[in-house]
């Protein structure tokens, strides 16, 4: 059975990127499917999978990280319009039955990301 993880590592501070709100979509053509939102645990990971068995279907997905958020938590001064407010990646699933795992690595002037294991 499938399944889609995630987690974030915050590359300004050398550190898991903790209670980071991420939002899951099914793209449709031009309409995000809202699947779910969770917060990132201490070691910047969702403490469930974001779907995983039958929910876990072939198609486009959307994951939105809200990191503005989380670095003005965290204490950096961002401008009221920061470079990168929302990171939003979208991917692929063409094989409902593998492990998707789709990291993010953040600071608030660049981030990257990779299928991950």
């Amino acid at each position: 059975m499938g399944k889609l993880t995630t987690h974030v590592l915050d590359t300004a501070h050398g550190k898991p990127g903790a209670d980071i709100n991420v939002s899951l979509y099914r793209v449709d053509g031009d309409t995000l499917q809202h699947v779910i939102t969770t917060t990132t645990n201490s070691d910047g990971r969702t403490d469930e999978p974001l779907l995983e068995a039958n929910g876990l279907l072939v198609g486009k997905y959307q994951l939105q990280f809200n990191t503005a958020d989380y670095f003005r938590n965290a204490g950096v001064s961002l401008s009221d319009t920061p470079f990168l407010d929302d990171v939003i990646i979208r991917f692929g699933v063409d094989d409902a039955n593998s492990h998707y795992h789709v990291p993010l690595l953040v600071s608030p002037y660049s981030f990257s990301t990779y299928r991950g294991s």
